[in-house]
């Protein structure tokens, strides 16, 4: 299965805070790059064969350019080394469309939009837009320190109630409850995170503590997901469209039992967090391990990330 690419100009790298760039990219063959929605995010092909995903910050309605904001990862596997040593303005980079896995309700009456570090990108696209529609909505940006916190202008510009926590000036990481707390819904409010992954799973933990049934989170490194005690070890996939039956074996994932019988889906991070392999279930039930789809969605069974999940039923049907 093919994956459609665009091709990106590297127009501006900005500095915007300690060891966080900016990236602002412009269509090659056109003057618009395809639309995209707030919590949307994009794959960069880096030097090197390197693959990575990076949410876009700017407004939706900025066709002439897609804006990305790339922390310098001390635990780097290479990717964000790469963009801040190798990626050059001028330069040529292959990108894909658009993708959501985060998707901002716009209808709602109020949202809270909570940022952690460099995970305030998605979190500014959406404060962008809702100030463009006119709804209601505050954010909470935490960092570890002031010159550490990315994009706190555009911030301010938006005109919303912030509450910024520093961690080096407060003494300590915020309390997270007692903010969620003080935010009781008005409404269907609806609330939204990115960040690292501790503040995430106390985010969604606190949530469900508190009842707010509206909580929305966006990963940008994977939670391991163990398989289920009843997914089977050995089943068989069959794909409706190439008509191929294909064997599971305990010595291999779903993944790879494709590629070896010459199917090739779609993939990015292979993490189960980038939504790129998303994949119509039409019989059987997945055993899912993924990060990106909602509980809601799991129960359904109706798609599945093939990158990392599995099966419960003897047999499975996809739309390949």
């Amino acid at each position: 299965m093919s994956i459609h690419l665009l091709n990106a100009l590297v127009h501006t790298l900005r500095y915007e805070a300690e060891d966080i760039i900016g990236i602002e990219l412009r269509p090659v063959d056109g003057p618009a790059f395809p639309p995209f929605e707030a919590g949307s995010h994009i794959d960069l092909h880096l030097p090197g064969g390197l693959l990575r995903s990076y949410s876009l910050l700017n407004a939706p309605d900025e066709r002439h350019r897609y804006v990305v904001g790339v922390l310098k990862d001390k635990a780097s596997r290479g990717g964000s080394r790469a963009i801040h040593e190798q990626l050059r303005v001028g330069m040529k980079i292959s990108i894909s469309e658009p993708r959501n896995n985060f998707r901002l309700h716009e209808e709602a009456e109020h949202s809270v939009l909570v940022a952690g570090g460099i995970g305030v990108t998605p979190i500014l696209c959406m404060g962008r837009r809702l100030k463009q529609i006119g709804r209601s909505f505050e954010l909470i940006y935490c960092a570890r320190s002031r010159p550490g916190a990315a994009f706190v202008a555009e911030i301010e510009a938006l005109g919303a109630p912030v509450l910024w926590h520093f961690d080096s000036e407060a003494g300590g990481p915020p309390d997270l409850k007692a903010l969620l707390a003080e935010r009781a819904p008005r409404g269907d409010t609806h609330y939204y995170a990115c960040g690292p992954t501790v503040m995430l799973d106390s985010f969604e933990k606190l949530c469900a503590e508190l009842g707010y049934a509206n909580a929305h989170i966006e990963r940008f490194a994977a939670v391991e997901v163990a398989a289920a005690p009843d997914a089977k070890k050995a089943y068989t996939v069959e794909l409706k469209r190439s008509g191929k039956v294909i064997p599971v074996t305990p010595e291999l994932s779903l993944l790879a039992a494709l590629r070896a019988a010459g199917v090739d889906p779609n993939t990015s991070c292979e993490e189960g967090v980038c939504g790129s392999c998303e994949t119509r279930v039409l019989e059987g039930v997945p055993d899912h391990r993924d990060c990106v789809l909602s509980a809601a969605e799991h129960a359904s069974n109706k798609v599945m990330m093939v990158c990392v999940s599995g099966c419960k039923s003897e047999r499975l049907v996809l739309d390949l």
